[in-house]
């Protein structure tokens, strides 16, 4: 292989790399935990914050609710990150062109 092949083969999987991780990006991924339903894009940039209880929210109920805040949040990071893995990380050896 001559150094042009190699660069074209470089810029190739580059263009494939940043591809694959605009679709991610753009993907909503919902996390859910008991009362909380919150979604983020790829980013990790909130898009929606929703509150599934019915009825109100008393002062036993507060710091539940900031749990399960939190657990919905972990739950669409997970999700993030394996959708990125199972997209990139076939890539992850290639530092570089990431």
């Amino acid at each position: 292989m001559n150094m042009q092949s190699l660069m074209q083969q470089a810029q190739r999987l580059q263009r494939e790399i940043t591809k694959k991780k605009e679709e991610i990006d753009q993907e909503i991924f919902l996390g859910k935990y008991e009362w909380v339903e919150l979604s983020f894009n790829g980013k990790k940039e909130l898009q929606s914050f929703k509150i599934t209880k019915e009825g109100p929210i008393n002062d036993d109920d507060k710091e539940m609710l900031e749990d399960m805040i939190l657990l919905a949040i972990k739950d669409s990071f997970k999700k993030i990150d394996e959708e990125t893995e199972k997209k990139l990380g076939q890539y992850s050896s290639m530092g570089g062109l990431m």
